[in-house]
């Protein structure tokens, strides 16, 4: 059996529902859905669930639908007055305990969001999410290092480059980070939104869009590592970052990367 085909269950005997699912009321306007994902964004979660009624799951909500629709709408009228219902995913994956990893992957890779929920014992929800993967992926046996993960194009940006071209970039090739050429510096969906809420108020009174990188933004620094690690290791590192995104060499690698690359026949697990 590879393991792909053993459940969540078995695979995180200690932790399948310890990690909470963050909820909010689809009624919610979009300022108090920001202001929270500011706060879990990447950190043990990268969404929020959506609900209703006995709080009830009927959708998600992440970095990717903020950014698509202040790229449309980039006014405050936007998080004063959208409810988070009109612009949620309804696509929000809810999985019995013993679904398989190779299934959970075929869902994922459906939607392209590495979030799901899963019942827990306290009659709520828990969540799994890239990030969970990791301790599967650091709890495994292989071989497979980095340098055989498909590399896949590394989309950078000018240091002068506006919030808006930055934006359509991360739409235009769907992605969440954006390297800054030349550099281990990496802007991210989380830093624009944290900008948005606390370094200009929702938008009012400033053209957001038309501002320049250089002005005011804060970047993160991607964790460079020059040694050809197996996936495990890599695992082990990436779990220990707060925002996990490794460079090696010319490839850059997420959560998401190490849960494509668990796929692989060339993996036994602890």
């Amino acid at each position: 059996m590879t393991i792909v085909d053993k459940s969540l269950r078995e695979l995180l005997p200690l932790s399948f529902s310890s990690t909470p699912a963050v909820s909010i009321r689809k009624e919610n306007k979009m300022w108090i859905a920001t202001a929270m994902l500011i706060h879990n964004l990447e950190s043990f979660t990268d969404s929020l669930v959506v609900t209703e009624g006995d709080e009830n799951p009927i959708g998600v909500i992440g970095g990717r639908e903020v950014v698509e629709n202040i790229f449309k709408n980039p006014t405050s009228s936007f998080f004063d007055n959208t409810r988070v219902e009109q612009i949620m995913d309804k696509n929000l994956i809810i999985l019995s305990d013993k679904v398989s990893l190779g299934e959970l992957f075929g869902k994922w890779k459906k939607t392209r969001r590495a979030f799901s929920i899963i019942p827990n014992n306290f009659g709520g929800y828990s969540a799994i999410s890239g990030r969970k993967i990791l301790e599967i992926g650091a709890n495994c046996i292989t071989d497979l290092t980095i340098s055989e993960l498909p590399r896949k194009e590394i989309v950078t940006f000018e240091q002068n480059s506006t919030i808006k071209e930055i934006i359509g970039l991360m739409l235009e090739k769907n992605t969440r980070k954006l390297i800054l050429n030349n550099t281990n510096y990496f802007i991210s969906d989380r830093l624009i939104i944290q900008s948005i809420a606390q370094e200009y108020d929702f938008f009012r009174n400033v053209k957001f869009l038309e501002r320049k990188l250089e002005d005011s933004f804060r970047l993160e620094e991607a964790k460079k590592i020059f040694k050809d690690v197996n996936l495990a290791e890599l695992s082990k590192l990436m779990y220990t970052m707060m925002h996990p995104y490794v460079i090696y060499h010319d490839q850059v690698i997420t959560p998401w990367d190490i849960c494509m690359a668990l796929e692989s026949d060339r993996i036994e697990f602890l």
